[in-house]
């Protein structure tokens, strides 16, 4: 796994994280973290969690990961092709606010993506997925027809998913992220949020359609 600190970057294996994770009793996984700031805040809210950040672009991540906790850290990773490492370990699954490919990937149940989520995810993992107007009004969605679809292929990646649930202003102020923010002081404040949990056949759905689903294996932390 690549793991960036500011402007350095190294290799973090899979002995590196099982020596991290003896400190920790959750892990939370932020998918697209942008400038990172979500994953510091949950961090800072617990010293038992190691938060991890994830986004393709390191230019994002250079100085959110700078200033992280030591119980934060951060990788540089497509989410189609989440490291193997992480399999099974994510306690807590967040996707703040998707746009561009990650979006579109939930949007047309891309199967690469679905299964890199449900193969990071133990099962019971809580899982929180939320969806903002414009991404999806850019991607030719409106928001509650975006949610019902995003909702449906989580469901058939092994998510069971709860109904979803408006965030309007106050709930977006509570929540620790830039876009967040944007959207509580903007002209339309007004999100959904979708969760649920990780079944335990997390990628029945995809078998029953002749995909080949990632193994589990890797680091076990109990």
């Amino acid at each position: 796994m690549e793991r960036i600190h500011g402007k350095q970057t190294f290799q973090l294996d899979a002995a590196d994280l099982e020596r991290l994770l003896i400190n920790y009793d959750e892990m939370l996984i932020d998918i697209g973290t942008g400038d990172g700031r979500f994953v510091r805040e949950m961090a800072q809210e617990r010293k038992t969690r190691l938060a991890i950040g994830i986004d393709a672009c390191r230019e994002n991540l250079r100085e959110g990961s700078r200033r992280a906790p030591a119980n934060a850290i951060f990788l540089i990773a497509r989410a189609e092709q989440l490291p193997h490492e992480l399999y099974g370990l994510a306690t807590h699954l967040t996707i703040n606010f998707p746009w561009g490919s990650l979006l579109w990937g939930l949007l047309d149940g891309n199967t690469a993506l679905l299964q890199s989520l449900a193969a990071i995810a133990r099962p019971g993992a809580r899982l929180e997925v939320r969806l903002n107007p414009s991404a999806l009004a850019v991607a030719g969605r409106a928001l509650d027809e975006g949610a019902i679809l995003v909702r449906r292929n989580l469901r058939d990646a092994g998510f069971a998913i709860e109904p979803p649930v408006e965030l309007k202003t106050h709930a977006l102020r509570a929540c620790p992220t830039t876009w967040a923010r944007k959207l509580a002081f903007g002209r339309e404040p007004r999100a959904l949020l979708l969760a649920g949990t990780r079944m335990a056949a997390a990628a029945d759905g995809m078998l029953a359609r002749g995909a080949a689903v990632p193994s589990a294996a890797g680091i076990q932390h109990q």
